[in-house]
């Protein structure tokens, strides 16, 4: 496939102005993970911020990643591991904390679940521990209090114009040391000396052996330019800033015109073929879900036919060491879906609606039977597909109809 990761920006970019995923842009990239291409969440949230938006996505059963902090790690769902990190040395808090105070502004930090801050009534730094669902701690004086390295340190006010006076003097004065950024007009970022989303995503692709040719990236802000710029496919959210657009490939529609869902469907979905889906990756990935419980495997996949296999086990039989014809209904409707889903235009999803089998024989113990589905009737509304299941010597078990509602996404 051309793309084998999907970079995505959080905020003004996954999500809309609600903070939320919308429906149509959810079943797309559930879809395209389907099909084995994998999600990395990069953001300036924090680990904690992320994670339930990455379990919503399911990047947990699907081999995803989470890039937070802007690049200060990099934690892989699956294996629940961090791959990656960088964090500022902790004597450094106090004399950022004594010069952003004297210029008049607030600070804050991150650890775990909670926002460590001097003033719990910033109303940027209330929004931000709402946004992440994270308690807050207060001090007086928070360096002192900060026994751990932080991934980042945040500076907070209404002053844009004192805040870039303080990032002009910070970016001479610590260059070499941390970075400096604004990622907001209220917010200015220190970290650790050359974090950012594309050069962490450098070294998460070394990892996984992907090339930058075939990485998508999309964003909205400044904090995105890099990694962008770095994916082989660089895409801005039509809500963007004009310096982000200028640096991308293409300019999809905004956040809260389903942007991402958009160029997703244009650029991955409309280019897979039904011989170009990593059958090997999808059955890797299922080994958690029903599918994967119940061994079952796929074998086969066109545009008219998808085939798979399942063992007659202590998972699929009944006590007398009989197929289950539970199981065998389930195998039928993975066929199917898998069929449904190659046939399926980018903007429209599958919904099972019905399945019926006639069980015609049994397969015993030790046996393991092969489901060859195939397409009998393609409408607009709805597929429907004859699944046929035999035994390793081609004894005929279960005909199997399965009837898929196809909807579009809105």
């Amino acid at each position: 496939m051309k793309y084998k990761l999907l970079v995505l920006d959080v905020d003004g970019t996954l999500l809309n102005k609600e903070k939320e995923i919308s429906p149509r842009t959810l079943s797309t990239l559930l879809k395209i993970q389907q099909m084995g291409v994998r999600i990395v969440l990069a953001s300036g949230r924090p680990t904690f911020g992320i994670r339930p938006i990455a379990l919503k996505l399911e990047l947990d059963k699907n081999d995803g990643f989470i890039l937070s902090y802007n690049g200060g790690q990099i934690i892989s769902m699956q294996k629940e591991e961090l791959l990656f990190e960088k964090r500022i040395n902790p004597e450094m808090l106090a004399y950022l904390e004594k010069k952003a105070t004297e210029s008049g502004f607030d600070v804050f930090t991150y650890h775990q679940d909670k926002i460590y801050t001097n003033n719990p009534f910033n109303e940027y730094i209330t929004r931000e521990a709402h946004i992440n669902r994270m308690g807050v701690l207060s001090f007086e004086h928070l360096a002192p209090h900060i026994d751990f390295a932080p991934c980042k340190f945040m500076i907070a006010g209404k002053r844009e114009d004192h805040l870039i006076k303080l990032e002009e003097h910070w970016r001479k004065r610590l260059n070499g040391v941390l970075d400096v950024f604004r990622s907001e007009p209220y917010f200015l970022e220190v970290v650790p000396n050359f974090i950012d989303k594309a050069n962490t995503l450098g070294v998460l692709l070394e990892k996984l052996s992907v090339k930058p040719e075939e990485v998508m990236a999309i964003g909205d802000g400044v904090c995105d330019f890099s990694m962008i710029q770095l994916a082989g496919l660089g895409i801005a959210m039509g809500n963007a800033q004009d310096s982000v657009k200028a640096c991308a490939d293409i300019v999809t529609t905004s956040n809260d015109e389903d942007g991402v869902a958009l160029a997703v469907e244009n650029n991955i979905l409309a280019e897979i073929h039904p011989s170009e889906i990593p059958l090997d990756e999808l059955n890797a990935r299922a080994r958690h879900a029903l599918m994967g419980n119940l061994g079952i495997q796929y074998t086969y996949a066109s545009d008219k036919r998808i085939e798979a296999t399942m063992p007659v086990d202590e998972r699929t039989r009944q006590p007398f060491g009989i197929l289950h014809g539970g199981a065998t209904l389930a195998l039928a409707e993975t066929v199917a879906g898998l069929g449904s889903m190659i046939l399926c235009n980018p903007d429209e999803f599958v919904v099972g609606m019905q399945v019926s089998g006639n069980h015609i024989s049994s397969a015993h113990e030790g046996d393991t039977v092969r489901a060859v589905g195939t397409i009998i009737h393609k409408g607009r509304s709805s597929h429907i597909w004859n699944v046929d299941v035999f035994t390793s010597t081609d004894k005929l078990v279960s005909s199997v109809r399965v009837v898929n509602s196809i909807l579009k996404k809105r």
